[in-house]
């Protein structure tokens, strides 16, 4: 019988074979994936996060769907809309692509504020009201991409809805020997279409059940909430990460411990993930941000200046 740590190391070796060195980022992708969070990949164009989300989908054989964000993109493209029928004159509801279990929300930032907003109770609340009636989705996952907000076309997404992802990851771009191996890898045929479910949905249930077991010193937990209330006083900064950062840091910390091996929280854990879960949240004030400070940066000289836990 698998564990856990294996259900974590068979999605991630299957991933590999798509997505090519970049351990780390699917390291803290799937820290995400297994605590519960949502995603946000903010990148250049052509590095590889579309074919990522698709990557996650295929390996955890979930139900996938995907949305290409526009600037025509209405609300109900997503949620579903109410079709009247003339046999029954009755309006019968058409469920959108966010009846799903893992849905990629393409270019999100190229969609108008009023269709991002669209996300924001489901990513909350695991649940969508839509026409006086509730739905849940369990285990939902959204996986977003965006590129970077100096590109033609695109709108910045507003504050609440960045604090709805648990992490932000950049790819980056990839030495020149692995974009080789990636160039050759496609010669023929594209690595995604050979690729196959490696899991269960029941295995992945017990990882995510298996990850509010990890235990979490008390030191370790005021660690992790010292370093997001340091940022709410933070020079530069107008608006600091709250409470749903520190969960989301607390919870991605344990996921790390858990494909680790380890049977509690380590300080390290939390210092791992502290970027890629605060930085994305922050508000910089335009002064601060044009003499070139940034929320990375800013997270970054936090982990070196507060004292870690022993």
């Amino acid at each position: 019988m698998s564990t856990p740590r294996d259900t974590y190391s068979s999605i991630h070796a299957n991933i590999e074979r798509v997505i090519r060195g970049q351990a780390p980022v699917l390291r803290r992708l799937l820290a995400a994936y297994a605590a519960g969070g949502h995603v946000l990949l903010e990148d250049l164009p052509g590095t590889g996060k579309t074919t990522l989300a698709k990557a996650l989908a295929v390996s955890t054989g979930a139900k996938f769907k995907r949305v290409q964000f526009t600037p025509d993109l209405l609300p109900s493209d997503i949620l579903g809309v109410s079709v009247y029928n003339p046999r029954d004159q009755s309006f019968e509801f058409h469920q959108g692509p966010i009846f799903t279990d893992i849905l990629l929300a393409d270019e999100i930032n190229r969609a108008s504020p009023r269709t991002q907003s669209a996300l924001l109770e489901v990513m909350a609340e695991g649940q969508v009201s839509i026409e006086g009636k509730t739905w849940k989705l369990n285990d939902f996952f959204v996986i977003a991409t965006q590129n970077p907000v100096e590109f033609r076309g695109t709108y910045p997404l507003p504050e609440a809805q960045m604090d709805r992802f648990a992490v932000c990851l950049s790819l980056g771009y990839v030495d020149a020997q692995t974009e080789a191996e990636v160039v050759a890898s496609q010669e023929l045929a594209h690595p995604l279409a050979a690729l196959a479910a490696c899991v269960t949905g029941a295995s992945i249930a017990t990882l995510r059940a298996a990850v509010g077991g990890v235990r979490v010193a008390a030191e370790v937990r005021a660690y992790a909430v010292d370093l997001v209330r340091a940022t709410r006083s933070a020079a530069g900064v107008s608006l600091g990460a709250g409470p749903r950062a520190s969960i989301a840091l607390t919870r991605t910390a344990q996921a790390l411990a858990l494909f680790d091996g380890a049977e509690f929280v380590h300080p390290e854990h939390v210092r791992e993930m502290a970027v890629a879960v605060i930085a994305h949240r922050l508000v910089i004030d335009p002064q601060a941000k044009f003499s070139g400070v940034t929320g990375r940066k800013l997270v970054e000289d936090l982990l070196g200046k507060l004292p870690v836990p022993a």
